[in-house]
C-alpha cells in the first residue's frame, strides 16, 4: 500500500480563515476604492445655510466633479474655472472647529479683474470690458439681483472672486465681506449635479 502526501495548502484545510481574509481583502479593496474616487473622481457635500439660495437650499446634496481639477493637476496645472460656475473649495481661512471647513459660491472674477459693488449692482471690469459688465447676466436669474455690501477691488495673482447667490445683507459669507479671495489651490472642483431632493435633480 502507498501513501500519498497531502499537498493542500494551509488556507485549504482551513476554509474559514479564507474567507475570512477573502472578506478582508474585499473590504480593503472598497475602502482603497473610495479613498480613491473621493480624491480624484468626485466628492458629496451636503448644503448647510442659505448662502446659494434659490440655486441650491439647505439640505440639498450635491456631487462635486473632481475630475477637471485632477487632471490639471497631472499636466502640473492650477484648475481655473468658468465665470459662473458654481464651485466648492476648502475654505481659505478655516480654523479646527470651525463649522465651515469647505464652501460653495459662485466664480465671480479672475486675477487682474476689478469687481465694485455699490447701491446694489455687482460690476466687474477687465480690458474686454473697460466699462464693466454684470457677471450673472448669463445665468438665468439665479443670482439674486440685488447685492449689498460697498466693494471696490482688484483680485490678486492665484485667487479668484467668489459669491454666494443670496446677496442681500449678511446671508452670504463671500468675497465681499470677510471671506476675501480664494486660492486657485484651495478649489475641489465644480458642483456637478444636486442629486438630493429627489425631485429637484439637476446639473450644473
Amino acid at each position: 500500500m502507498t501513501l500519498m502526501e497531502n499537498k493542500s495548502s494551509f488556507l485549504q484545510r482551513h476554509p474559514f480563515l479564507k474567507d475570512c481574509l477573502g472578506l478582508l481583502g474585499f473590504i480593503a479593496l472598497v475602502v482603497f476604492g473610495t479613498i480613491l474616487l473621493n480624491s480624484f473622481v468626485f466628492r458629496s457635500y451636503n448644503v448647510v445655510g442659505g448662502s446659494m439660495e434659490n440655486t441650491l437650499m439647505q439640505d440639498d446634496r450635491i456631487i462635486v466633479n473632481r475630475l477637471p481639477v485632477t487632471w490639471a493637476h497631472l499636466l502640473n496645472k492650477q484648475w481655473v474655472p468658468e465665470r459662473g460656475q458654481v464651485i466648492v473649495f476648502a475654505n481659505p481661512n478655516y480654523k479646527a472647529g470651525d463649522r465651515d471647513q469647505y464652501i460653495v459660491k459662485r466664480t465671480i472674477a479672475f486675477p487682474g479683474e476689478r469687481v465694485v459693488v455699490k447701491n446694489g449692482v455687482l460690476t466687474v471690469y477687465n480690458d474686454e470690458h473697460p466699462d464693466g459688465f454684470n457677471p450673472d447676466d448669463d445665468f438665468g436669474g439665479e443670482p439674486k439681483e440685488y447685492t449689498s455690501g460697498d466693494t471696490d477691488v482688484v483680485v490678486p495673482e492665484g485667487t479668484i472672486f467668489v459669491s454666494g447667490d443670496n446677496r442681500e445683507g449678511n446671508h452670504s459669507f463671500d468675497s465681499r465681506n470677510g471671506l476675501g479671495f480664494v486660492p486657485l489651490f484651495d478649489i475641489v472642483g465644480p458642483a456637478g449635479i444636486r442629486i438630493f431632493p429627489l425631485n429637484k435633480i439637476r446639473t450644473f
